[in-house]
């Protein structure tokens, strides 16, 4: 099974400026993901999508390839990352002259996640395909530290606060509510074919791969970056 590895970094960032290639304990932001996505033995490329020559320099010098610069439609705040993932399929089909079996997005953004985690996706992926479960696609998903059943409230026309869903009788207590989880931003696994036809992540069968929470962190906030970096350190042995 051929499996291609993009790891999606545009050049703008409004909640942390530069933040895919910020220095985060000795190396880029975007090198954490490029180091998991190597180390991970079931991927046979790993190639950046980006816009950014500055970003395409520092994810080159890190071992990834770069067949091509992301257009600027494609670069924008409100780009869908899935069309961002349609067209690294396309490039990389086209410039490689391969067709890939499977496709896997690395987050770069979420620094927290190992190479373990790339394998264990691909692993659930393939162990329901293998189980007669036609999946499409499975991603990183986390038990959610808020329950839109218990403790997420909602205004509704008078502006009273409501709960966000309903499950018919009143939830009183958090164990009892029917379990949510976060869409942690970080390993994506996909058919190739589902992702040349759909539109959506969700538009067909996903499945999640869960992972601690301690591990659902995906940098968005200076607050994040912070929080990220102390984990790791911590992770590491090397927290002060």
């Amino acid at each position: 099974m051929s499996i291609l590895c993009v790891i999606a970094a545009r050049g703008g960032s409004q909640g942390v400026p530069g933040k895919n290639i910020r220095p985060l304990l000795g190396k880029p932001v975007i090198g954490w993901a490029i180091d998991n996505s190597l180390a991970t033995p079931e991927i046979d490329r790993v190639c950046v999508s980006t816009d950014s020559p500055e970003i395409a320099e520092i994810a080159r010098a890190a071992g990834a390839e770069i067949p091509f610069l992301r257009p600027a439609h494609l670069a924008r705040p409100e780009s869908g990352k899935f069309q961002v993932w349609q067209h690294a399929l396309e490039e990389c089909e086209r410039r490689y002259n391969t067709r890939y079996d499977l496709f896997v997005d690395i987050d770069c953004t979420n620094p927290l996640l190992e190479s373990t985690d790339i394998e264990a996706s691909i692993a659930r992926f393939r162990d329901l395909r293998r189980n007669g479960v036609k999946v499409d696609a499975v991603f990183t998903v986390a038990a959610a530290r808020r329950n839109p059943y218990f403790n997420l409230v909602e205004p509704d026309e008078g502006g009273a606060l409501r709960m966000s869903k309903s499950a018919g009788e009143r939830v009183l207590a958090r164990q009892n509510a029917p379990i949510v989880y976060e869409h942690v931003a970080g390993v994506y696994v996909l058919d190739p074919d589902y992702l040349r036809r759909a539109s959506h992540l969700l538009d067909g069968h996903a499945a999640g791969y869960e992972v601690p929470v301690e591990k659902a962190v995906d940098i968005d906030t200076e607050v994040d970056f912070l929080l990220v970096e102390l984990l790791l350190k911590k992770r590491m042995g090397t927290q002060s």
